[in-house]
Formats: structure tokens, C-alpha cells, sequence
């Protein structure tokens, strides 16, 4: 029996005819004012007769928990199923669920508009302070107008939160685009000619250190009776006077080769437009920036009139120039704790045409990691490619007396599962020998394969076990969502498998999707698939919940909506 009473259903069916089409008249014309009562209003509602319609509620919802009666742990006193376990599987599955819904969200393209090609006029600033290799520490501000001119701004720092300038360069040119790029799909090849770079210092000590670092490669360039002197603008390259004295500061401005401009709209608020700059990225060995053709993108500049709102190092950049160089409100570096599940933000562009998002997933009780990389062959992450899951382990932080703010840790791989997932990738990994790369021959699209037993797989350019040294920090945005960088991945391709790769700068950041973690036994990976090559729901524990939940709403409610 049903916990609640439908004799008031059978009244309304026993009603004459005539007040029935009366009512059905009323219903008809009473139909805003139902929009009204799901909105907050429609007081005319409340006291109308229950309807046929709730007796099809009753019915449906008695079916619904008899359904799940039958299959269900939770209604089952002789499940096999511990109550406490089920409710952690319950719970494991919401927040999976959370994961699972911002990483769709990207696999559907994220409402993003790709600009080709791209209108770059207009002033664009950069978000936070940014960390290059080396590391230098840098904000942006560039401005490109309508007869293909520029002048940039880079504000460097002696410090991880930009509040501390050492010196500000100030450089002006011209950019002309060139075609859609060949090597990285989605962006824009570009040239550049450089007209004039400025220099100011903004403290006495660092302008007498950038004096002797300047003569050492321009013997002469600076007098030795007139060193650069505190906030005075010196040219430091002029296009009649050749490019050998910058090289002392590692100056390159060969991001300008690549460009992509996104647009997006916030929470689907129409008034609410953010334009994104992705310029070329930065080698990640300061003494290879003057010979790099950029394959991959820095972290976005966005666009000083359409920018997100929520972003106060945007307007603090925005106002600033060589004399007044931003400073950014100050932080406390925020203590690195590896644990719980996190998701990329966006689809994210690797050297060596990699279009990827990744989900990382850390278990702090026994310090082990599992990862997915989910890859595809477009720029919107709509077209998959292949799969990796990864898990091992990783050891304890390190402060990093390198790079400011960051921890060191060290992390091993020691397992790993492929899953191809278009017919390109299937027939090159059926290529490759037996000990190569999984089952020889044996590669089915949306089939998972173990390599772990082949030590990895060749055809990816991945050996097992495996061994990374990391450099991790962790930061907060401006609505309090944690976000956590690794290291930028080397741009020659290799992997910092010796202590000496580590990198000294970062990628695009990940997002916490879920602070706890699920249990670490290989059940989550299995399910993850799913996600991505099959339309089939996996099992929700929660439902029985849901309809419990549901049955008492509509108990409470039944006057109201009948």
C-alpha cells in the first residue's frame, strides 16, 4: 500500500460531466497561471479539485518503487550490500556525477565561438600573474590596433604574486596574420616585426644588475660612468641597431606567430561576453626561447572590454603603465594538499598537435594517483582520439627552493589501461608486435586493453614503470574554487624523468570537481569509459533515494499541484 491516501482522486473521477469540462475550461484558460505557481505565483492553483492526473502520479510512483523493489539493495533486507557500504557507493557515485558533468560540459564544446580568423585590435590583459620558465614572473598588457601596430607591456616580478616590479618592458611593432596554421588546428600563424623595446627598472638594485648583464653580451652598449638609473626609460633595441643586447634578458616575442581568439558567453547571460587572447607558449628552456616556433598556447589574455567581471587583476592591469606598473593584491601561498578529484577547465593543447583534457584523482591515505587523458584530434575536444587511465603512486611535498611557491613531489606509474577510440588510432596500435603494445592485433575501437604486462606502449611513446618529477601549486579564483597547477610539460617533447626537467613553470590549471576521494580500486576507471563511448547509464544508487524523495515532495504538495 501506497503511505498515502488517493480517495480524493476518486472523488474528482466521480464528478459530473458538466462540472468536468467546466473545470477542464478553467484549467485551459488557468494555464499561465500554472507557469505562474512552478515561478512562485499562481495563488488561483491552490484550491482547485485533484484531477485524474495525480491518480497516474500515484500509480506511476507505486510502480516505480515496486521497480525498484525488485532490483534495488536498498529494499532488499537480504542484500549482500553492508548499509554503510551502500552509502558510500551512493555518495561516490554523486560526486562522480559532479566530475563527470564539468568534463561534458567541455566535451560539448562549452558554448565556445573560435574566431578564424581572428580580430585581435583591441586591449587585452592578462588575468593573474603568470609564471614563465626560469621562472619569471610576468603580467601582460597589450594593446593591437586597427593599422596592424602594437605595444605590449611585460611587468616583471621578484615575486610568485606579482606585488613587488623589477622592471617593465615596453615593446612596439607590427603583427600581420597569415593563414589558419597547418601544425596546430584552431590557430593562426602570424609574423611580427619589432620596431623598438623600452626598459625601465624600478628599484636601484636591479637596475644595476640589468647594467652589467646588458654590457656583458653588448660590451660598451651601457657607459660605465652612466649606469641605468630607477624609473628612466632606456631604449635597449632599435630596429637600425640589431637584436644582440636583448639577449641578455632571454627576450622573445615569437609568441606572436601563433593567435587564437575565443569567445564565450557567462552562464549564458548574453550581456555577459569574455573574449579570450591565446598567444604562442614560451619554451621551457629560457636559452631555446630566440629559436621556437610555438606549438602550444600560454595561459589567456582577456580582452579589457569583455572581460569577466570577477576579474580584479584585469582592471589593476588595465590602468597600468611603465611608470606604474600593477600591483596585485597579495596572497598567501596556499599549502598543497593532494588529495580528492580534479578536471580540466578547458580542452587543453599540448606540444606536438596534443588536444586533451585530463581527471586526476588523489588518494592522500596511501599517496596514490590515478589519471585519466582523455585525447582527440580537434581543438574543442569533440572528436576523441584515444584514451589513457594511469594510476601509481607519489610522495610526499617538497617546498621548491627554485621556483617560488611551488612543491616539488616525485610520481611513479606503474599501470595503465588504453582505449582507441576512432579507427585510425585502433589500426596503428594493431601495427605494433605483441610485447610492444597490448594483445597484437587484437585493438577494437572503445575496447579497453591492459599495457601494464607490455611495459607500456611504444606506439604512444609510453614506458613502464615509469618515473616524473612534478612541481605542483595551488591557488584560489575569485568565486573560492580551488585550482591546482602542475608542470608545464618540456617543449622538446621529452619527459622530466630526471630532477633536473623538472619544470619551473606550469600548465592550464585544474579545477576541484570533488574534495573527498573515492576508494582506490580500479572499480571508478571502469566506469569512466562509459562517459565518454556509450550512452548507456550506469547503475545510480541513488535512484531508490530519488524516488523516496519524490513520492514524500508529492505527498506534501498534492493540494497544490492537483
Amino acid at each position: 500500500s501506497l503511505p498515502w491516501d488517493c480517495g480524493r482522486c476518486k472523488e474528482s473521477a466521480a464528478l459530473p460531466k458538466k462540472k468536468k469540462k467546466a473545470e477542464r475550461r478553467g484549467r485551459a484558460g488557468g494555464g499561465g497561471g500554472r507557469e505562474e505557481a512552478r515561478r512562485g505565483g499562481g495563488v488561483g492553483e491552490l484550491d482547485m479539485s485533484c484531477p485524474c492526473c495525480s491518480l497516474v502520479r500515484c500509480l506511476f510512483l507505486a510502480l516505480l518503487l515496486h521497480g525498484l523493489g525488485e532490483g534495488s539493495a536498498l529494499l532488499h533486507p537480504d542484500s549482500r550490500s553492508h548499509p554503510r557500504s551502500l552509502e558510500k557507493n551512493a555518495w561516490r557515485t554523486f560526486k562522480e556525477s559532479q566530475c563527470h558533468h564539468m568534463l561534458k560540459h567541455l566535451h560539448n564544446g562549452a558554448r565556445i565561438t573560435v574566431q578564424m580568423p581572428p580580430t585581435i585590435e583591441g586591449h587585452w590583459v592578462s588575468t593573474g600573474c603568470e609564471v614563465r620558465s626560469g621562472p619569471e614572473f610576468i603580467t601582460r598588457s597589450y594593446r593591437f590596433y586597427h593599422n596592424n601596430t602594437f605595444k605590449a607591456y611585460q611587468f616583471y616580478y621578484g615575486g610568485n604574486r606579482c606585488t613587488n616590479p623589477i622592471y617593465t618592458l615596453v615593446i612596439r611593432g607590427k603583427v600581420r596574420l597569415r593563414q589558419a596554421s597547418w601544425i596546430i588546428r584552431g590557430g593562426t600563424e602570424a609574423d611580427y616585426q619589432l620596431h623598438n623595446i623600452q626598459i625601465i627598472c624600478h628599484n636601484e638594485a636591479v637596475a644595476g644588475r640589468l647594467s652589467q648583464l646588458v654590457n656583458r653580451t653588448c660590451p660598451g652598449f651601457i657607459p660605465e660612468d652612466k649606469p641605468w638609473e630607477q624609473n628612466v626609460s632606456y631604449d635597449i633595441w632599435r630596429e637600425e641597431n640589431g637584436y644582440e643586447c636583448i639577449r641578455a634578458l632571454n627576450f622573445a616575442m615569437h609568441e606572436l606567430q601563433l593567435i587564437r581568439v575565443e569567445k564565450q558567453y557567462l552562464h549564458h547571460n548574453l550581456d555577459h561576453l569574455v573574449e579570450e587572447l591565446f598567444l604562442g607558449d614560451i619554451h621551457t628552456d629560457p636559452a631555446q626561447r630566440m629559436y621556437y616556433r610555438p606549438s602550444s598556447y600560454q595561459p589567456p589574455l582577456q580582452n579589457a572590454k569583455n572581460h569577466d567581471h570577477s576579474c580584479i587583476a584585469c582592471r589593476i592591469i588595465y590602468r597600468s603603465d611603465e611608470h606604474h606598473p600593477p600591483i596585485l593584491p597579495p596572497k598567501a601561498d596556499l599549502t598543497i594538499g593532494l588529495h580528492g578529484e580534479w578536471v580540466s577547465q578547458r580542452c587543453e593543447v599540448r606540444p606536438e598537435v596534443l588536444f586533451l583534457t585530463r581527471h586526476f584523482i588523489f588518494h592522500d591515505n596511501n599517496n596514490t594517483w590515478e589519471g585519466h587523458y582523455y585525447h582527440y584530434s580537434d581543438p574543442i575536444c569533440k572528436h576523441p582520439t584515444f584514451t589513457i587511465y594511469a594510476k601509481g603512486r607519489y610522495s610526499r611535498g617538497v617546498h621548491s627552493s627554485k621556483v617560488m611557491g611551488g612543491t616539488e613531489f616525485v610520481f611513479k606509474v606503474n599501470h595503465m589501461k588504453v582505449t582507441p577510440m576512432d579507427i585510425a588510432t585502433a589500426s596503428l596500435l594493431n601495427v605494433f608486435n605483441g610485447n610492444e603494445c597490448g594483445a597484437e592485433g587484437s585493438w577494437q575501437v572503445g575496447v579497453q586493453q591492459d599495457v601494464t604486462h607490455t611495459n607500456g606502449c611504444v606506439a604512444l611513446g609510453i614506458r613502464l614503470p615509469h618515473t616524473e618529477y612534478e612541481i605542483f601549486k595551488m591557488e584560489q579564483d575569485a568565486k573560492g574554487r580551488y585550482l591546482l597547477y602542475n608542470g608545464q610539460r618540456p617543449s622538446d617533447g621529452s619527459s622530466p624523468d630526471r630532477p633536473e626537467k623538472r619544470a619551473t613553470s606550469y600548465q592550464m590549471p585544474l579545477i576541484q570537481c570533488t574534495s573527498s576521494t573515492p576508494r582506490a580500486d580500479g572499480s571508478l576507471e571502469e566506469n569512466k569509459l562509459g562517459w565518454y563511448s556509450s550512452g548507456t547509464p550506469a547503475r545510480n544508487p541513488w535512484v531508490p533515494v530519488l524516488a523516496v524523495m519524490l513520492s514524500i515532495s508529492t505527498v506534501s504538495h498534492l493540494v497544490i499541484y492537483s
